[in-house]
């Protein structure tokens, strides 16, 4: 499978990190990036509201390292001069690519028109398309959903609209907003999609292994894939994709390494915020990246009750010494990907408000929906 590009920009490998509310911060993305694989990176969806009214956390999410380009920042919302403002925002800050959310399936976005809610006002869609198109000079892209409903999959106008108005990539989350994380992706309207229109198409949804990748690049001829909750289990996806696509043996981290990637992880945290929010954010994403360890539950408990940064590291210090001495941890049972479930669009929002859960209060002060 060949790169692609996205006007004049490469993105090689044709491997995408998803956006993901709460998760896919600076910190997360430099973490993952670090691990290899990774052909672009996109920001959270970011809130055009927040954006235009000066908001400092909507400016903090925008923010990115030279490591991470291409970088993406997806935006969000259904105001079309807020969506043009925030649009040439992104562009001023150096941003390579601006993506436009037409996929988040979360009620207090759709509630709004945003999201998934454009996919049912498809003239409100193609404006604000048009309107930000004639406002920046950086490539626009969508991401979308197969539909709002699953009477109405309209994912295929949806992209031939979106070529029309000038679009240069587009991603298709094979669910409908009704379906939200439920059931399967449908990959058959990713090849629907890349067979109807001439810009590059990308695929997502239920991509967690080597296998399923190469599985959903052959069936789909689709130009590229994006990963999102499968990374947040397996770090190392990206590269171990792009090892079998290069004709490699896929990298296989060893105990030493997924001990380091959480140390690293909280390095990262510390260095970015507080010691408090660094622990909370800590907490709720460590037990993803020890997937198919055994004793994970037990561990993610342990870390939950920590108080502080020294009692977090001795914790982890703690359940890779047992493992590595070949003892029992808690249960010392292997969780199943459905045990670690969690829905992309709201991820993680309590260790923080999310983009989504962030309204606008006096000044153009970010708050959350519960303060508000």
């Amino acid at each position: 499978m060949r790169p692609f590009n996205i006007r004049n920009i490469p993105i090689d490998p044709p491997l995408v990190l998803s956006p993901m509310a709460g998760v896919t911060d600076f910190t997360f993305r430099r973490l993952l990036k670090r691990r290899g694989g990774i052909g672009m990176t996109v920001s959270e969806f970011i809130s055009v509201e927040g954006m235009t009214r000066n908001s400092p956390q909507s400016k903090r999410m925008m923010r990115f390292l030279e490591e991470e380009r291409p970088f993406a920042v997806q935006i969000f919302g259904a105001n079309v001069k807020r969506m043009a403002m925030a649009a040439e925002m992104a562009e001023d800050v150096g941003a390579d690519i601006l993506d436009v959310n037409c996929g988040c399936p979360a009620p207090k976005v759709v509630k709004k028109g945003g999201g998934s809610g454009l996919l049912r006002n498809l003239p409100l869609l193609e404006e604000i398309l048009k309107e930000i198109k004639s406002a920046i000079s950086i490539p626009l892209t969508l991401k979308i959903r197969s539909g709002f409903s699953n009477s109405d999959i309209n994912c295929v106008d949806v992209a031939k609209l979106a070529e029309q108005c000038g679009v240069e990539h587009l991603a298709l989350h094979g669910r409908t907003r009704e379906q939200r994380y439920t059931g399967l992706a449908d990959w058959d309207l990713v090849k629907e999609i890349k067979d109807a229109v001439s810009i590059p198409v990308s695929g997502n949804g239920d991509v967690t292994s080597v296998e399923s990748a190469l599985q959903r690049f052959e069936e789909t001829s689709c130009d590229g894939i994006l990963i999102g909750r499968g990374a947040m289990q397996n770090p190392w996806l990206f590269r171990q994709i792009q090892d079998a696509l290069e004709g490699r043996e896929p990298y296989e981290p060893t105990l030493q390494d997924k001990q380091e990637v959480l140390l690293e992880f909280f390095e990262l945290l510390r260095e970015d915020m507080p010691e408090l929010p660094a622990l909370g954010k800590m907490k709720q994403l460590a037990g993803q990246f020890t997937k198919g360890l055994r004793g994970g539950a037990k561990f993610r408990q342990t870390l939950y009750h920590s108080q502080s940064a020294e009692e977090i590291l001795e914790n982890i210090g703690i359940y890779f010494d047992t493992l590595g001495r070949g003892e029992t941890f808690g249960d010392d049972k292997i969780e199943s990907d459905s045990d670690l479930e969690l829905d992309s669009c709201d991820a993680l929002s309590s260790c923080g408000p999310s983009a989504a859960d962030r309204v606008d209060g006096p000044a153009g002060k970010s708050v959350s929906r519960a303060e508000a």
